[in-house]
């Protein structure tokens, strides 16, 4: 399988049409027909099934376009990062990050990694859930934030931790809950509470004891942006960690009284002993060391 295949297939699977597919890729409609076929003989199963009125996809097809779409993005960017590195540097350094928001100071921290080593490509990639562990387990990743609850099972991983996260909810500026500084479960009471969208144990333990102790209504979401859009569509209110904020100042934040936290930080290969690794690390929390200026 080449790259020209998948461009084709691709192409095919969103037009389901092989006349306008080769139209956009500037190829012939029988050079496109070709390449399919070779595929299919290849792979041993059929993508489309053609007809009269165009093409549609197979069940398997349907299933193999969806993997073939994230092949062709992983292909996309390792040309990306290749081109990047290029003859300037002499390695890279792959960071990994659930939401840019998880670093409020990563602009400045990558500034003075870069003063510092400049022969180091340092690329930044935006991954969520456990995608980022399993790729720095295969070593596409050298460093991925995270909790320390999340690497603690990994032998082959060590955790160094940056700052410590608490709780708050969220609601939007003009409510009146803004008006305390410090939020509890009785503050709630007769809100509608969102609650689901992947939330650490951690969180769902406080989110439990609120619904079991308060009367709230209760609202499923499926992600984080899920719910930050009922929040100001005046649905309801939610509890996140302060890693999360954006610091736009589109919704308030306010301190949630309870004991749960978690330690957030960088994990990394114990079998990484390079420069890099270990200064991007220090640079990070050196700017995390004295940051009272921002809720975490």
């Amino acid at each position: 399988m080449n790259t020209k295949q998948i461009d084709c297939v691709i192409e095919l699977c969103n037009t389901l049409n092989f006349s306008q597919a080769a139209e956009n890729l500037f190829i012939s409609q029988p050079s496109l027909s070709y390449q399919i076929k070779e595929l299919e003989a290849e792979i041993g199963f059929r993508i489309f099934e053609r007809s009269e009125k165009g093409a549609t996809l197979t069940p398997a097809g349907e299933q193999f376009c969806l993997n073939l779409r994230r092949i062709k993005d992983d292909i996309l960017a390792a040309i990306e990062q290749g081109q990047n590195v290029g003859s300037k540097y002499s390695e890279s350094l792959n960071v990994c990050l659930p939401l840019r928001a998880c670093l409020y100071y990563l602009p400045e921290i990558m500034q003075r990694f870069e003063r510092e080593m400049p022969h180091i490509a340092l690329n930044i990639n935006y991954i969520y859930g456990d995608r980022r562990i399993d790729e720095l387990l295969k070593g596409e990743q050298d460093i991925v934030f995270a909790k320390d609850s999340d690497l603690v099972r990994y032998s082959a991983v060590a955790f160094e931790q940056i700052f410590v996260s608490r709780f708050y909810v969220i609601t939007r500026s003009d409510d009146v809950l803004t008006k305390k500084e410090l939020l509890t479960a009785d503050d709630l009471k007769e809100r509608t509470f969102m609650v689901g969208g992947g939330s650490p144990l951690e969180m769902q333990k406080v989110q439990k004891r609120i619904i079991e102790t308060t009367d709230v209504n209760v609202i499923n979401c499926r992600d984080h942006e899920t719910a930050l859009t009922n929040v100001a569509a005046r649905r309801g209110i939610l509890i996140s960690p302060g890693f999360t904020n954006d610091h736009t100042g589109e919704f308030a934040w306010i301190p949630f009284d309870c004991e749960e936290h978690l330690n957030c930080g960088f994990g990394y290969r114990t079998d990484d002993k390079r420069e890099s690794t270990k200064r991007f690390i220090e640079i990070t929390k050196a700017f995390y060391k004295n940051s009272f200026n921002i809720p975490l």
